[in-house]
């Protein structure tokens, strides 16, 4: 049972944008700090951007800053990724994760060990 699960990826030339979205099961999801990571294999998961519970503060990683927008809706219990000027340095499987121990802080984290809930990915492929 998927609790968090993302979509929006698809394959497209540098210079693209694509919108990420995760969609959570649980309002409760809407307290917590939330993050994106992507991944590629052989490499470990790296940090993209948080935002906290609020949406009033975000972080996020150098590669993407200027890029890349986080933003979520509690409405409709969602996180999104806007991702601008793709480049081919930014093709990997990207994560969408939930941190409950941040519920309610104005906390972001570039940390793994801090989210414990994750979606099941969505496949970003840039081509140069």
């Amino acid at each position: 049972q998927v609790q968090l699960h993302e979509s929006g990826g698809g394959s497209v030339p540098a210079g693209d944008s694509l919108r990420l979205s995760c969609i959570a099961s649980a309002r409760v999801f809407n307290i917590y700090t939330m993050g994106w990571f992507r991944q590629v294999p052989g490499k470990e998961r790296e940090f993209v951007a948080s935002i906290n519970w609020n949406g009033e503060t975000s972080l996020y990683a150098d590669s993407v800053k200027g890029r890349f927008t986080i933003s979520r809706d509690h409405g409709v219990h969602a996180l999104y990724l806007t991702m601008d000027n793709l480049e081919s340095s930014d093709t990997g499987i990207y994560y969408c994760a939930g941190a409950s121990r941040f519920r309610t802080l104005d906390v972001t984290s570039p940390l793994l060990a801090d989210y414990d809930f994750w979606g099941q990915g969505t496949q970003v492929t840039v081509s140069s």
